[in-house]
């Protein structure tokens, strides 16, 4: 792939949109997250990489808010968000993935993305439709073209491949129109060319949104990101541009292997 996303500078990005400081999550005597510092600024692409155990998921569910922290502050759009609930973060505008799916499998790809809008917008199901429902079931539609599913429209989301349902999370963390999002391993079990898909739709995200994924698949990670966050037992460890990721010595010996050393 030679395709990469656009340069973002913290100068052009400005305001801080996700600001951790001191982040610790235990589990009994387990430290899953130690003392993590992070600043993601409006419309940057970061990518937080590392082994499994590494405590990303952790992190993530720290700040969607489905965890609370052991200590540490959690900041999401200028607001202290440490010990609220993750309906509080999301109406701010954070929306995520997780790892495993959440999809209705017994439900339509339509009916899948309008629920999403109902669930952000306070909306609920009615047996006589409104005017608004027409309106989020035109915004499921448009999503649905948006991730390249229009054609599968009224299709069962159990009968879609791999691949489609991963677009189809992509489009229900796009419908409700956050102002973060957040993925969690998104190319997780895909073929090679649906990862090269995938990677053009994140690639075509609108630059307001601010992105932070996790991902194991690093021509993935590292051709959509803009700044890496490197984390180990739990610890950020390295942090840089992902032409920097490739040429640190620490990262080539753990993570990445020669096939990905800039040499």
């Amino acid at each position: 792939m030679t395709e990469t996303a656009p340069e973002t500078t913290e100068a052009a990005a400005g305001e801080t949109v996700l600001r951790l400081r001191g982040v610790s999550k235990r589990f009994g005597g387990v430290r899953a997250v130690e003392e993590v510092d992070l600043d993601v600024f409006a419309g940057e692409r970061r990518a937080v990489l590392g082994p499994n155990g590494a405590g990303k998921t952790t992190l993530f569910n720290l700040v969607a808010g489905d965890f609370r922290p052991t200590a540490g502050t959690i900041e999401i759009l200028g607001e202290d968000m440490t010990n609220q609930p993750a309906r509080r973060r999301t109406g701010l505008g954070l929306s995520r993935t997780y790892q495993k799916s959440r999809l209705f499998l017994g439900l339509t790809v339509e009916d899948n993305l309008y629920l999403a809008i109902i669930g952000r917008e306070g909306g609920r199901l009615r047996p006589i439709t409104s005017r608004k429902d027409a309106e989020f079931r035109e915004r499921a539609r448009e999503m649905a073209e948006k991730v390249w599913l229009g054609h599968q429209l009224k299709a069962l989301v159990r009968s879609l491949s791999h691949g489609e349902q991963r677009q189809l999370e992509l489009g229900l963390a796009r419908v409700t129109n956050p102002e973060v999002m957040m993925l969690d391993e998104p190319a997780s079990g895909l073929s090679r060319g649906e990862r090269e898909q995938l990677t053009q739709l994140l690639l075509a995200l609108d630059p307001a949104v601010t992105l932070i994924l996790i991902e194991h698949d690093m021509d993935v990670a590292l051709n959509v990101a803009r700044r890496v966050t490197m984390m180990h037992d739990g610890k950020v460890i390295v942090e840089g541009t992902p032409a920097e990721i490739r040429k640190n010595d620490l990262v080539h010996d753990l993570y990445l292997g020669r096939a990905h050393r800039g040499d």
